[in-house]
């Protein structure tokens, strides 16, 4: 009875972010932006759905759940993880799309790309810009 309430639960709550989105205009899903384990990787749903016109079911039916950073939490959501062929890297192989260990900056847009996405000019740990 328990898993039945949950799965009602969930997919009321993918309903409303899905609507939410909607009436944003955004019928893909979204940006995410990860932060861990390092600032920052950014994903784009429209690059992936709209661009290159990838089903939601080709990512969210095993390689990533669909809560949205989900992922990041998990100890093998490395670039190691990444070049075994897990997470992005199921993809990002260098045969179905650019490997994972190439082309660093189409994905990491580091410190000063994640303060411009927040809008502002957040200093690091370090102290630094």
């Amino acid at each position: 009875m328990r898993k039945l309430l949950l799965l009602v639960l969930i997919a009321a709550l993918a309903a409303t972010c899905a609507q939410a989105l909607a009436d944003e205009g955004v019928f893909h899903g979204g940006d995410i932006l990860y932060t861990q384990p390092l600032k920052a990787v950014l994903f784009s749903h429209k690059n992936h759905v709209e661009d290159l016109g990838m089903s939601c079911d080709m990512c969210h039916s095993g390689i990533f759940d669909m809560a949205a950073l989900s992922a990041q939490s998990k100890p093998d959501f490395t670039m190691a993880g990444l070049e075994e062929g897990k997470y992005c890297g199921a993809c990002h192989n260098g045969s179905f799309a650019f490997a994972s260990n190439t082309q660093c900056a189409r994905c990491h847009v580091g410190v000063k790309g994640y303060d411009a996405m927040k809008g502002g000019d957040e200093k690091t740990e370090e102290g630094e810009h």
